[in-house]
């Protein structure tokens, strides 16, 4: 007996089906906006990686060289291979490029709740667009998929922020700008609510502010709590931060228009710690607090195809996390049903295979989301009756050579218990999802 691999999981059918129902409902609001799905390798050159985040990130692949001598690894997260691939076609693809993907991607690190070694997300990005409206339409996409689910305004938000003002308002506080490291400092911003006081202002410290900067630093981005709030922040910013200001104001206009406007709210104190980030970046939170951690993210990245050799593109994008989003849709109650459903059951009694097939098939007809199971087996009465009750068949047809005598067959409601007969011609209708009701 073996035991699978520790942050590896398995889904069984139930589950499996409430998973395809969510994952369906994201990639469908994205094709509704035009993205268009891609595919991609499970494995890329590890030099990929190590170039984009430095020697240390080989510690959190599953990294390792194959028969050819090469230096592989199992794909972290989609946005380089995209990168990649814009780079290789670049002058082929017709712009704005709009993509969309779900796959699994692997991270060798600690398992916890919502996290996992093998983890599904559903990536959706626009490049070669740098107007607020791309951000304020990738923002749009996850509303969308969210709703669709059954969540509203009061289950999640996104909250909202812009590298660019934390980076030019922290240089701009510095009394010496060019001893402050900027990208440390914004991952100083993106750990503040996962590390205590002490520590948080500690990194703040190695980033290069002073004790009184740190602190009036972050006096500013946690005031802020509605788009008004951000003038103050403009003018202690300076010309930069009043032009990511401006920018993050614009989105957010937009992402009103694109009908998002209503889940967003400002939020200075996220920051997505990914240094590639550039400009606008968000995260959804459960509304509640019930779930602690964020659910996904999202933002600009407007200097990555460049990074990789192409020309000048900017990006945005999201990338919902499908573990995270069961917890969120756990706790709002919107999870779909894991109970295995089945629209029909053909149960066959005595030497009636090929009439039993041939109503199958014309139950299966009906539509390409019906459901219609029969005997593989060889059973008995009550072997299939039994297994039709245990993949909870909604009607269960009696295909029995005594009824094929009198040119019948029986319907019986596996909810209710009831059965009656129907002529052989009559069922299934031309049109329509005949059950018990329709004959009682």
């Amino acid at each position: 007996m073996y035991d699978g691999l520790k942050g590896f999981r398995d889904f069984y059918p139930g589950e499996q089906s409430a998973r395809r129902e969510v994952t369906d409902a994201i990639e469908n609001a994205a094709s509704r906006y035009g993205f268009r799905e891609i595919a991609t390798p499970a494995l890329e050159r590890t030099q990929m990686y190590v170039d984009k985040s430095g020697e240390e990130i080989v510690e959190e692949l599953y990294a390792f060289e194959d028969k050819g001598g090469r230096g592989v690894a199992l794909t972290p997260e989609l946005t380089p291979t995209v990168a990649r691939m814009v780079v290789a076609k670049g002058q082929e693809l017709s712009k704005p490029i709009k993509w969309t993907s779900t796959r699994p991607f692997w991270r060798y690190e600690q398992v916890q709740q919502g996290r996992f070694r093998e983890f599904y997300q559903t990536n959706i990005d626009i490049f070669g667009s740098s107007a607020p409206e791309a951000d304020a339409e990738v923002l749009a996409v996850a509303a969308d998929a969210l709703t669709s689910l059954g969540l509203t305004g009061d289950d999640f938000e996104f909250r909202v922020s812009h590298r660019d003002v934390l980076g030019g308002l922290v240089r701009a506080l510095a009394a010496d700008p060019d001893a402050v490291d900027t990208a440390a400092a914004i991952r100083a911003v993106d750990k503040r609510v996962k590390v205590d006081d002490g520590e948080y202002h500690g990194l703040l410290s190695d980033a290069g502010l002073d004790r009184d900067t740190a602190r009036e630093f972050d006096d500013l981005i946690t005031s802020v709590e509605t788009v008004d709030d951000l003038d103050a922040v403009a003018e202690a910013g300076g010309e930069d931060v009043e032009a990511a200001v401006e920018n993050l104001r614009n989105v957010l206009a937009a992402a009103d228009d694109f009908g998002a406007g209503e889940f967003c709210e400002v939020s200075l104190t996220t920051a997505r710690g990914l240094d590639y980030y550039t400009g606008v970046v968000f995260e959804c939170f459960d509304s509640t607090g019930e779930v602690s951690r964020s659910v996904f993210g999202g933002g600009r990245y407007d200097d990555l195809i460049e990074s990789f050799g192409g020309q000048p593109t900017p990006a945005v994008g999201v990338a919902p996390g499908h573990a995270t989003l069961k917890l969120l849709c756990q706790r709002a109650g919107v999870w779909p049903d894991e109970a295995l459903s089945t629209d029909y059951y053909v149960l066959s009694v005595g030497d009636t295979r090929s009439e039993a097939a041939a109503l199958a098939r014309d139950l299966r007809a009906l539509g390409d989301d019906v459901v219609v199971e029969q005997d593989v087996s060889d059973r008995s009465f009550g072997a299939q009756l039994g297994y039709a009750d245990s993949i909870n068949a909604e009607t269960v047809v009696v295909v029995g050579e005594r009824d094929l005598e009198n040119g019948e067959y029986t319907v019986k409601d596996m909810e209710r218990g009831d059965e009656t007969t129907v002529p052989v011609d009559e069922f299934p209708p031309e049109s329509g999802r005949p059950t018990y009701e329709d004959y009682e």
